[in-house]
């Protein structure tokens, strides 16, 4: 990844958490703006959960993350068991729906870590 030579797994630690918080607020402020539960136009869930798969699936190559990217975007499309359960159980437009849309993309993350995980196994 392009910042790994600048950040250490504490860094990335705190920048996956920072990014979190703050993506948590702009998804409850976006969502509500938009009168729109979970609208196409947010995009930093999806790229705070992506960091970190990548985080964790580091260090492995081109491709490597090009199947960790393919995998986060399938679960993340098809929105079956935890990310359907995060998808339904979080919706609105407060805090707890800003919340809901974060939520379902870690959990996609998850789901890909542990594909990753097994097949590595």
């Amino acid at each position: 990844m392009v910042l790994d030579p600048f950040l250490d797994d504490t860094a990335w630690a705190w920048l996956i958490a920072a990014a979190t918080v703050v993506g948590w607020w702009a998804c409850t402020h976006t969502a509500r703006a938009m009168q729109v539960a979970d609208s196409g136009h947010i995009v930093i869930d999806e790229i705070v959960a992506f960091w970190l798969v990548l985080w964790l699936v580091m260090p492995t190559g081109l491709w490597g993350q090009v199947v960790a990217f393919a995998l986060f975007r399938l679960f993340d499309a098809v929105k079956v068991g935890p990310m359907a359960w995060a998808d339904r159980s979080f919706k609105g437009f407060g805090a707890r729906g800003g919340f809901g849309i974060m939520l379902d993309d870690f959990a996609a993350a998850l789901c890909t870590l542990l594909v990753i995980a097994l097949w590595r196994f």
